[in-house]
């Protein structure tokens, strides 16, 4: 005599499905959504919150001063030269990665051998913490001593130690913030590159073949335009990111205590604010938000102009 299982309620079939896809579903999502929900969506309203009330010393609101501390922060000599370092530094590291990305990925498309290789060590960095590559960039590299590296190899060619990271000097430290910065995502935007040149068609290079057009007509008239969507998506978040600068401008220029002219970006400018000695929680929520806002408007701006999403002919 046999003894069939007991059946199923519709709760149950709902919840389990028809091989538990709903259950696991949320057991693998439901730790995720709910950091995520902690961790980033309910600081980020508690920040435009507090933006609107002043905030010294706690994250609790006490007065409420309306739009006081956004006219406070652009009337800020010091908060719109921060965003004047941003301005110089998108203009050194958002055309530099560009064309050290895209030259990598030209590079390695057309090797014939060990092309896993060269694109595995050329991302290899990507891996590798800000932190870390800053404290190697100012303790080995650029480290303004004279048996640093950079300083060894100057040595050879009889030029003088350099002090790389000297607030008096020349701004050499450019040199290193830029050089890292670099380091650590041209492999990244290889690798955008690199699936967007796998993309073209071979018969369009087979085509110029046969009229005789080779090098730089190629590049030009064939490689760039058909490249042109990934090309805006990668100037998008270079611009992005150089919005973002923080780990190597704190972590290479804050052990003098003091910042050389327009070398400190505007996060860095908002954690001083926030975390520093006064720790005004007001201010420097309202100048997050400002923030947010001109990466916004930037973001919207270049999708106008360069079109980023529009539909190929």
């Amino acid at each position: 005599m046999s003894v069939s299982a007991p059946a199923r309620g519709p709760i149950t079939t709902r919840l389990r499905g028809r091989y538990d896809r709903n259950l696991w579903f949320a057991v693998f999502v439901g730790p995720f959504v709910l950091g995520l929900l902690v961790f980033v969506y309910i600081p980020i309203v508690w920040s435009v919150v507090l933006s609107f009330f002043d905030a010294h010393n706690t994250v609790t609101p006490s007065k409420f001063v309306g739009l006081s501390n956004y006219l406070d922060m652009i009337r800020d000599a010091s908060f719109r030269s921060s965003l004047a370092t941003f301005v110089l530094f998108a203009l050194f590291i958002v055309p530099t990665t560009f064309v050290v990305s895209l030259g990598l990925a030209l590079l390695i498309n057309r090797a014939r051998f060990a092309r896993t290789f060269f694109r595995s060590v050329y991302f290899l960095p990507t891996a590798c913490s800000y932190v870390v590559a800053s404290l190697v960039w100012k303790l080995s590299i650029f480290s303004g001593v004279r048996f640093g590296l950079m300083n060894t190899v100057l040595g050879w060619f009889g030029i003088e130690p350099i002090a790389w990271l000297s607030v008096t000097q020349p701004p050499w430290y450019w040199l290193v913030i830029v050089t890292a910065r670099m380091w650590l995502q041209a492999g990244f935007y290889m690798i955008l590159f690199l699936a967007g040149l796998q993309r073209i068609s071979p018969s369009l290079y087979e085509a110029a073949a046969i009229d005789g057009a080779g090098g730089w007509k190629v590049l030009r008239f064939i490689t760039l335009p058909q490249l042109r969507a990934t090309s805006t998506a990668v100037l998008l978040l270079l611009l992005i990111n150089a919005f973002q600068a923080f780990d190597e401008f704190y972590n290479l220029l804050s052990s003098s205590g003091q910042y050389p002219p327009y070398a400190r970006p505007p996060l860095v400018y908002l954690y001083y604010a926030a975390l520093g000695q006064g720790q005004d929680f007001g201010h420097g929520s309202a100048g997050a938000v400002i923030l947010t806002l001109l990466i916004a408007l930037v973001a919207l701006g270049q999708n106008r102009v360069l079109g980023l999403g529009r539909r190929e002919d």
